[in-house]
């Protein structure tokens, strides 16, 4: 008879990655961009993760002006029938913040726009913020934007 196959131990508890996720419904007015700030920065400060809290706070702001500005189904400002969701995921090493909208544009950070320019930033900081960043269609008028920031976790 052989020796018994080799069976390694489960991961204990300490080892297996953390995963936790808060969303939040965002108004789509300007109210949404700061509704938007505070939740990320009660989520970060009930999940510990202050060494990630000031880029996270920065990349948030940014996806929900974004999705509030170019993610209604019309070009009505303030749109009520717009839909705009924040989804904060903790893993082990990383928070992926991300911002759902109904917006048919798909996101592409270009050039630094003119000094004088009051728009084409967002997600040039996205970019230089997070490890990476990206966006997922799940149907032509709707989309993910999401940034994934290290949090320095194992």
């Amino acid at each position: 008879m052989g020796a018994p196959a080799h069976q390694a131990a489960p991961p204990s508890p300490a080892s297996r990655p953390t995963r936790h996720t808060a969303t939040l419904r965002l108004p789509g007015s300007n109210e949404g961009c700061a509704l938007a700030r505070e939740f990320t920065d009660r989520v970060l400060g009930e999940w510990e993760l202050d060494e990630c809290r000031d880029d996270a706070l920065t990349v948030v702001s940014e996806l929900a002006a974004n999705a509030v500005l170019h993610g209604r189904k019309s070009d009505t400002p303030g749109d009520a029938d717009c839909d705009v969701w924040l989804r904060l995921t903790r893993r082990a090493a990383h928070l992926v913040c991300a911002v759902t909208d109904q917006g048919a544009g798909l996101p592409r950070a270009g050039h630094a726009p003119d000094a004088f320019s009051e728009h084409g930033r967002g997600l040039l900081i996205v970019e230089a913020l997070s490890q990476h960043w990206g966006w997922t269609r799940h149907t032509p008028s709707r989309k993910t934007v999401w940034a994934m920031l290290a949090t320095g976790g194992a």
